[in-house]
């Protein structure tokens, strides 16, 4: 029975509470439905100010549209009227400019027609002066030209005579005090030794040997010797190349030891180089004693006498320096003897007056101030002294010895043969001698002779008169001085000679 009311309390609770929870459901839908409402009304509300607002911008974006189309509609109404000015400028100008156009053509056409005019009328003067002076425009000016050129040629030519002639009096007053205190002053500069020797080699193999593996054996002797090797394509030789004349005669014994024995290494290399050396000192020593033995000199010391056979290893002009100065030793004795001067200082003084060319490879300073410290380390005579510093100008002469030697330095390198050159170059310095004289007009044929140091100009008699065969020969001599190398001078002889042959029968 108890349960059966507790049951029946559970139905009822439960029906109870089923209501309150409907009628609290109900009043939660009714709540939300407020909101929703609510929240519609809100967002009815915002829609209506978004749309207004909206509305107000496209209004305002509207307004600056039309207001920079209506800026843009100006613009373009002034281009316009721009280019409808510039038009109107421009078709004004063209309009100018077609009446100048016009105006010139008429102006060009007026003056065609007066230089016609005056075409015509100066034909018929010249046509008049021609029918005075019975000749006609061109002979005219030819005998005017001809008349005024041999009037200047006949006044330059007395001109050029009356300078010359006073030319050569001062000459010959200045040369009688020139000649009592040198003999031909005017000594040619020293020249530029030969720098290189050629070596033949037996075969085209030896140049790999002589080069070594990567250049050892090359680079070994050229750092020994001082010098330089040169190995190209010349068939069987090699050069040796340095300023050094007695560096490059050690390296060349050297090398002709070295292809004689075959073995080339640093080693042998070194040895060869010592017996050279040695060689080469031996060399030089007897080309002193010989030189003084054969000028009968026996005051030198020994060290004066190693120093004068170093000058068997140099040259100028191709000239041996130790035989030229034995053989100006020879002319100055001679010379000295018959003025009555002191023979053994002109020997001694024309022996040692290059002495400084012994060492000037090794010292700086001209062979003229090398010269005179060794004549002075030396205590020699103040005539050999004076002779080595004189004999190129550098000092006054004080004595005639030093004259002497002067003179016999001059004839020892100006003699024929004296200073050689291979054949090639002298047969050249010869052909641009003639060349360059020929190239001028009327020249009917050139010589060189002596030896280049006098050219024989011939000219056609009819096309070179007087004054132009000096003023041809002034300007060959010119050319010579601009154009070539040669050593003294070379004087030139313009001849004109007219025969005129008749024969009576």
């Amino acid at each position: 029975m108890l349960i059966i009311y507790i049951v029946v309390a559970l139905l009822v609770g439960l029906g109870i509470g089923y209501m309150v929870r409907k009628v609290q459901v109900s009043q939660k839908m009714g709540n939300a439905e407020h909101r929703v409402e609510k929240m519609l009304e809100e967002a009815k509300s915002k829609e209506k100010e978004i749309l207004l607002e909206a509305k107000s911008k496209a209004l305002e974006l509207t307004e600056a549209v039309k207001k920079q189309e209506n800026e843009f509609r100006q613009q373009i109404l002034r281009f316009e009227q721009r280019s409808e000015k510039k038009e109107i400028d421009l078709d004004q100008k063209s309009k100018n400019l077609e009446d100048q156009r016009i105006d010139l053509e008429k102006k060009n056409e007026e003056t065609r027609k007066i230089q016609e005019e005056m075409r015509e009328f100066k034909l018929k003067q010249i046509a008049r002066l021609e029918e005075i002076a019975a000749m006609t425009r061109e002979e005219a000016k030819k005998l005017l030209l001809d008349n005024t050129e041999k009037t200047i040629k006949e006044e330059m030519l007395a001109l050029t005579r009356k300078t010359v002639a006073m030319a050569r009096e001062d000459a010959d007053r200045t040369a009688k005090e020139i000649v009592a205190h040198a003999i031909e002053r005017c000594a040619s500069e020293v020249t530029a030794e030969t720098t290189t020797t050629i070596v033949h080699i037996p075969s085209e193999e030896m140049k790999g040997r002589i080069i070594g593996k990567e250049g050892r054996n090359i680079r070994s002797f050229e750092q020994m010797m001082g010098v330089e090797i040169l190995i190209d394509d010349s068939p069987d030789t090699v050069v040796i190349s340095g300023f050094n004349s007695i560096r490059r005669q050690i390296a060349k014994l050297t090398l002709e030891k070295l292809l004689q024995d075959g073995r080339i290494h640093p080693a042998r290399i070194e040895e060869a180089y010592e017996k050279s050396k040695q060689e080469v000192g031996e060399m030089i020593k007897l080309a002193g004693e010989e030189a003084v033995y054969e000028l009968g000199i026996t005051s030198f010391p020994p060290k004066l006498i190693q120093l004068i056979g170093r000058l068997r290893f140099r040259t100028s002009y191709g000239q041996n320096i130790l035989r030229h100065s034995v053989e100006m030793a020879k002319l100055s004795a001679l010379m000295a003897e018959e003025l009555g001067a002191d023979v053994m200082a002109a020997k001694q003084g024309a022996l040692l007056h290059d002495i400084g060319k012994a060492l000037d490879q090794d010292m700086e300073g001209t062979h003229v101030e090398i010269g005179r410290k060794i004549a002075e380390k030396f205590n020699l005579n103040e005539k050999i002294i004076n002779a080595i510093t004189s004999h190129h100008g550098d000092t006054e002469y004080n004595s005639i010895e030093s004259i002497i030697i002067d003179a016999a330095d001059n004839i020892s390198g100006a003699r024929p043969g004296a200073r050689k050159d291979t054949y090639e170059n002298y047969v050249k310095r010869l052909e641009d001698l003639e060349n360059i004289a020929n190239s001028y007009e009327g020249v009917e044929k050139t010589y060189a002779i002596q030896a280049g140091r006098e050219i024989r100009v011939f000219v056609h008699p009819d096309k070179i008169d007087d004054w132009a065969a000096q003023k041809l020969a002034r300007d060959i001599a010119n050319r010579f001085e601009n154009e070539l190398k040669y050593p003294g001078e070379i004087r030139v002889n313009v001849i004109r000679e007219k025969r005129v042959i008749e024969y009576a029968r």
